[in-house]
């Protein structure tokens, strides 16, 4: 297959590399014209067997890699797109961080997208693989392709020096689009590069899975090395025999365990563990208190569902508000520590929500489930089939959890999910 390459640098040439490695006559090119050349690199970048293996050896050997003007490159029914979205040097993290935030430089982008609309043609499949935001590629690409071009968001999950190994072994290759076609044809296009998993998506929820890979590291890093503070402050503790413990719980820390979205975590433990761990933080006087800062996104998440309950009832303003399971988690009859209940607490002390009921399916009976309300899903029990559970008619049901079925006369907002505009 011709695959077209517009960007040729630190990630865009190891990557068109490996393409033509794999037996497709890839076609670059790139603004500046010393990037076009199969020269040895400066970059220290290693081949596809990471450190120690040069990517400069497999460069010059890349007979199915050419290079051409942008015009003959946007004729091939692929390209792929690797141009820059920088930060300025102040947002590297190599300096504090200034007070203002900034999204990313979009313009290397723009300009390289809109240079090549003139050349594309209908049928063509624009790839792009740089990091941006949500909502960036609909916002800001979309708008400069001719009709009849597709986008396909196509982030890659790789680190500079190794790049030719982590993109032929990724842990899953990742796309976006709206078009459900165009995305079988990529896949197809994979099946031939890589036998790793593919996760195919809407273009937004592409985008945002890319950055939280990558900030979702920085969490961990954050948290553990706040441990190895804990350690250094307290007399007889290590840093490595703690994580070395944590390491080995792969059913749920090390796992998927814990990542559906949802109402937060609750019981005797948690919240409670948070509170005395940052008391602990503020006695060692650590640089960060990190497990504040888990209380307060767990209390403010808890106030946002607040806010859109007492927001749905000033629209509608006959209804009540009915939280539907306020245990812990599901299946038990504990409400310790309920993420849910501190819901209601914050509707409870809201001057703008009133008339407000609560009901457990498996705590109390169900005598109240016969009124329309605006009906708020704090706990899913396994035992409640709940794709098929009926609300009455004129009710409003916001669920966190995205487990309710679209019913008759009922408005239904599964908090989350993809909605069309």
């Amino acid at each position: 297959m011709r695959i077209g390459f517009v960007g040729l640098g630190k990630l865009g040439l190891p990557v068109a590399t490996c393409i033509a490695m794999m037996g497709h006559d890839v076609v670059g090119y790139d603004i500046n014209p010393d990037q076009m050349t199969k020269k040895p690199q400066a970059q220290k970048e290693a081949g596809p067997r990471g450190t120690g293996d040069d990517f400069n050896s497999y460069l010059a050997k890349a007979d199915r890699l050419s290079f051409d003007s942008l015009e003959r490159v946007c004729s091939c029914p692929i390209i792929f797109v690797a141009v820059q979205t920088p930060h300025r040097r102040e947002y590297e993290g190599i300096t504090p961080m200034p007070d203002e935030r900034i999204d990313f430089d979009y313009s290397y982008l723009i300009q390289a997208v809109s240079e090549m609309a003139q050349y594309l043609k209908k049928g063509t499949i624009v790839t792009v693989i740089s990091t941006c935001l949500p909502g960036t590629m609909r916002r800001e690409i979309m708008p400069l392709l001719p009709p009849k071009v597709s986008l396909v968001y196509n982030p890659f999950f790789i680190a500079m020096g190794t790049v030719m190994r982590d993109f032929l072994n990724p842990e899953f290759v990742l796309m976006g689009s709206d078009d459900a076609a165009v995305l079988r044809k990529m896949e197809a296009f994979y099946l031939t590069i890589t036998s790793a998993p593919v996760r195919l998506m809407s273009i937004e929820s592409a985008e945002l899975t890319k950055v939280a890979y990558n900030t979702f590291i920085s969490m961990k890093l954050g948290f553990v090395n706040t441990l190895l503070e804990i350690c250094e402050k307290v007399p007889g503790a290590d840093v490595d025999q703690v994580t070395e413990a944590l390491k080995r719980a792969d059913k749920r820390l090390i796992s998927p365990a814990y990542l559906t979205a949802g109402m937060g975590d609750g019981g005797g433990c948690h919240p409670r563990d948070n509170i005395a761990m940052s008391s602990l933080a503020r006695r060692l006087g650590l640089s960060f208190d990190f497990f504040e800062a888990v209380m307060l996104s767990r209390e403010a998440q808890a106030k946002w569902f607040a806010r859109i309950l007492a927001d749905l009832q000033q629209e509608n303003k006959d209804l009540p508000i009915m939280i539907y399971g306020y245990a812990f988690k599901p299946d038990v009859k504990i409400t310790t520590g309920s993420h849910a209940l501190l819901v209601i607490d914050y509707l409870l002390n809201s001057t703008s929500a009133k008339n407000i009921m609560v009901f457990d399916p498996i705590i109390n009976d169900d005598r109240n489930m016969t009124l329309p309300a605006i009906y708020f899903i704090g706990c899913v029990h396994n035992i409640i089939r709940w794709k098929g559970k009926k609300f009455p008619k004129g009710s409003i049901v916001v669920d966190p959890h995205r487990v309710i079925s679209d019913q008759k006369g009922v408005r239904v907002i599964r908090l989350g999910e993809r909605r069309e505009e």
